[in-house]
């Protein structure tokens, strides 16, 4: 057999050349890749080699997928603090035409997401946190489930409904006592700074009480209650029934005794692990209505609004 010749190292060089080319070759944009490579995973791939500003694009991108199936380029890089041309750069940097398909494939992955149970729904399994939760990481998590039930099962109508009527009427009288009192002070101090005037009732005081008598046609009572409701709440919306005022509950029983006597009723979910109820949702709410006010005519607000620094 021929000895190895003096040339043979370089041939076995060569060989292994090819094998170097391929693994600098920049991956195929995942509409091309073998097995369904997802955005996300694809661009975490590649994530070293975007500049500062298309990284800021990328980690919104994989943070917020839902989102970016829905908005526009420019929404994008609003969000991610740059322009929207670094965006459509980005998207051809990946592989794109522009924009448009990068955001076809991101909506094909959030759509996968959710029909495998990972997205959306009560069923959802995916953990906030890893597997041995501690007591805070459970909380957290649970009030994160609490905040997407409610945005998922309110209802679109009632909220524009509730909105308005807390525009137009005349009086506001915002009822919640025990833990519901301070959710009910907080929505009059939001509504005061558009200066929407409200009255609050959140003991049975003789001032409350004569808050109450005066209710009459002119009058929005919204009643706040979790679990089952305080006599003096549901005596307030049954005065309010009787005397023709509009009614609007905000309430985490469906069944509620308040949520029966209101015209307008707004669910939120409060489960928990802790050995209190959840108000997260709550919170969330009571500030989503006070800014749906708000954008009703935010002209009119503006000079308010900047006049307590606020914006």
């Amino acid at each position: 057999m021929r000895p190895p010749g003096r040339n043979e190292p370089r041939r076995r060089r060569n060989q292994r050349l090819p094998m170097k080319r391929s693994a600098t070759t920049t991956p195929a944009p995942p509409h091309e890749a073998s097995g369904h490579q997802t955005l996300s995973a694809y661009i975490q791939a590649r994530f070293d080699e975007f500049s500062r500003s298309q990284k800021d694009v990328a980690q919104y991108i994989v943070d917020h997928l839902d989102e970016v199936a829905f908005q526009t380029a420019e929404e994008l890089a609003r969000h991610a603090n740059t322009s929207s041309s670094t965006v459509v750069r980005f998207s051809q940097a990946l592989g794109f035409e522009g924009f448009p398909e990068l955001q076809a494939s991101a909506i094909e992955e959030y759509r996968r997401r959710i029909a495998a149970g990972e997205v959306g729904g009560s069923g959802s399994s995916a953990p906030l946190f890893a597997l041995d939760q501690n007591a805070f990481e459970t909380a957290i998590a649970a009030d994160h489930l609490n905040v997407e039930e409610t945005a998922r099962k309110v209802s679109r109508r009632d909220v524009e409904l509730a909105i308005e009527a807390i525009t137009d009427s005349p009086r506001l009288l915002v009822i919640g006592t025990d833990q519901m009192a301070f959710f009910a002070s907080y929505m009059r101090h939001l509504l005061m700074l558009l200066d929407v005037q409200a009255d609050v009732v959140v003991s049975p005081s003789q001032e409350a009480l004569n808050r109450i008598s005066r209710i009459d046609a002119d009058t929005l009572v919204i009643g706040l209650s979790a679990g089952r409701p305080h006599p003096l709440v549901v005596r307030a919306m049954k005065i309010a029934r009787h005397r023709k005022a509009k009614t609007i509950a905000i309430t985490d029983a469906t069944l509620s005794d308040v949520a029966k006597l209101a015209h307008i009723q707004l669910y939120y979910s409060s489960n928990s692990p802790a050995y209190v109820r959840s108000h997260t949702a709550l919170l969330s709410i009571v500030q989503a209505l006070a800014y749906g006010v708000y954008s009703r005519d935010t002209e009119r607000y503006a000079d308010r609004i900047k006049a307590f620094r606020l914006k």
